[in-house]
């Protein structure tokens, strides 16, 4: 018997070792760099890298002048308790919300469409480690995880900028078409 299972297990061993050799195999290609003269779409220099001929980056690419509004509204949430909260702050202040202290640098929205994106700077730090913040930096309103707060307990996110009834009345007016 035990010489059945030695065998056994030596075609096992064989049959998973050539399984893992052809799953390692890896291929290679080069694509070919445009001819002189020929359009390509990848230009390189020295140190840089630009995109060019590509009717696809024309079409989605253009420039937004950034507005700077007036606070923010951010939602917390302990992930231990399961308490949800919404937070307005305004430019300078920051918060306290468990154990963390969220603080607002400033909040910056597209010109042509105020309640639709928010861009803002926060600093967030545990009050009893004051010397590194948990989390600084640009957080975006409609791409929460691009630069997320990676914390165990704690998850924080912008939902808009405050911005003035006159400003929102009129982004609201020319997103809907009238």
């Amino acid at each position: 018997m035990s010489a059945l299972r030695s065998v056994k297990a030596a075609i096992l061993a064989g049959i998973l070792s050539a399984a893992s050799a052809q799953a390692q195999e890896i291929i290679v290609e080069s694509l070919d760099d445009p001819v002189d003269g020929e359009t390509g779409f990848i230009t390189e220099t020295d140190s840089d890298v630009f995109l060019r001929g590509a009717s696809l980056f024309e079409e989605i690419t253009e420039e937004v002048r950034a507005v700077k509004g007036s606070g923010v509204d951010l939602r917390a949430l302990d992930k231990t308790t399961g308490e949800v909260r919404d937070i307005t702050l305004s430019d300078g202040q920051s918060e306290a919300f468990g154990y963390l202290r969220i603080g607002l640098t400033e909040c910056r929205h597209p010109d042509d469409n105020a309640t639709g994106e928010a861009y803002a700077y926060l600093t967030i730090v545990e009050e009893a480690n004051t010397s590194a913040p948990v989390f600084q930096g640009w957080m975006i309103a409609s791409s929460p995880a691009l630069n997320a707060m990676d914390h165990a307990r704690f998850d924080v996110w912008v939902l808009r900028c405050q911005v003035d009834a006159a400003v929102a009345d009129a982004s609201t007016e020319e997103t809907s078409g009238n």
